[in-house]
């Protein structure tokens, strides 16, 4: 039997998620019995909808999350021992995965690693995961850029905002990145090769995206929501698109903020404003991790991870992500 350690969540987060939020448990794992895998865990993902979506699970329930880790013992020929898999088991160091049970989303599937072409294991819970394919689809699907168009990404410096950016590059558009520090802005510019980025806490983002974009603003990737997505909406270019893809500036208050009133600009404008789960895309994400692994490969897509060492500072780096204080994707290696 195997000696394992979760993260069980205790309590509805108030706030900021607290540490007395969390139980670390120590348990003993069973046998495998047919159809299942041991896999000792090497990559803990971190990410926005781990906090959005905690009201949605009756507590106690163990933390759920995207996690890379490799076999050590199987009752499935299809997984040998050796071989990386990705689940989403959570925070914990190691699992058991009943392989049978494969449900129509990502959340209740495993899947070999795709072949990352000795790029890190990491990346298949960020570029090459399911930030990734939120990139690629949310963006490409949904506001299917065009070639010279101005595109706007919030959360510019996160793990879907910094693809997303890039794939518009690679598509021939003029970006304009929004992001919380200078240090953000600075990576966006001269790294990324972002056209533009701007730090929505020391400027006045109306005026400073009006001089960046002169002549509106076609295609909007939101990440955060909030009276900033507002202010980027009520500029945009008539039959503009909009991804939504989450609003982390209100995921830690108690309240739903309030934001100016946007119906008029959707209605004069003829904007197209679409919310999206990934998943509606699953069986199309190996078509997209292996274009996004190609991007890299190619110098075309540059990725920052931010990463964390220790099964016990998961905690840290999930509320360091929750104030941004990563650049690129947040992991923690176990």
């Amino acid at each position: 039997m195997v000696n394992a350690r979760k993260y069980v969540v205790k309590n509805l987060f108030q706030g900021v998620p607290k540490r007395e939020d969390f139980d670390i448990v120590e348990y003993k794992l069973p046998p495998i019995q047919n159809g299942e895998i041991l896999v000792k865990v090497e990559w803990v993902s971190v990410d926005p909808y781990q906090r959005a979506y905690n009201s949605k699970y009756p507590t106690p329930y163990d933390q759920f999350g995207f996690q890379v880790g490799t076999v050590e013992d199987t009752r499935n020929p299809k997984f040998p021992v050796g071989s990386r898999v990705v689940s989403h088991k959570g925070w914990c160091d190691y699992c058991i995965i009943d392989t049978n049970k494969q449900g129509a989303m990502a959340v209740d599937r495993v899947y070999k690693l795709p072949n990352l072409k000795n790029l890190s294991p990491s990346h298949g819970v960020g570029a090459v995961g399911m930030p990734g394919a939120t990139a690629y689809f949310g963006f490409l699907e949904i506001c299917k850029p065009v070639a010279g168009e101005t595109v706007v990404v919030t959360g510019a410096a996160g793990a879907v905002g910094s693809i997303v950016g890039q794939i518009a590059k690679i598509k021939g558009c003029k970006v304009i990145g929004i992001a919380g520090s200078d240090d953000k802005v600075k990576w966006l510019e001269e790294e990324l090769g972002f056209d533009k980025a701007l730090n929505y806490k020391t400027m006045d983002i109306g005026a400073a995206l009006k001089e960046a974009a002169p002549n509106g603003v076609d295609c909007y990737f939101d990440n955060v929501g909030g009276e900033i997505s507002s202010t980027i909406i009520n500029q945009m270019n008539n039959f503009g698109r909009v991804s939504v893809c989450g609003s982390i500036s209100a995921y830690n208050d108690g309240q739903l903020p309030k934001a100016t009133v946007l119906q008029v600009a959707i209605v004069t404008k003829q904007l197209k404003i679409e919310g999206f789960m990934v998943y509606q895309w699953i069986n199309q994400w190996p078509e997209a991790f292996n274009e996004l692994t190609n991007w890299i490969i190619t110098g075309k897509l540059k990725v920052r991870e931010h990463v964390t060492e220790g099964f016990d500072k998961i905690y840290d780096a999930f509320v360091g992500m929750l104030a941004g204080e990563n650049v690129g994707k947040a992991v923690v290696k176990i």
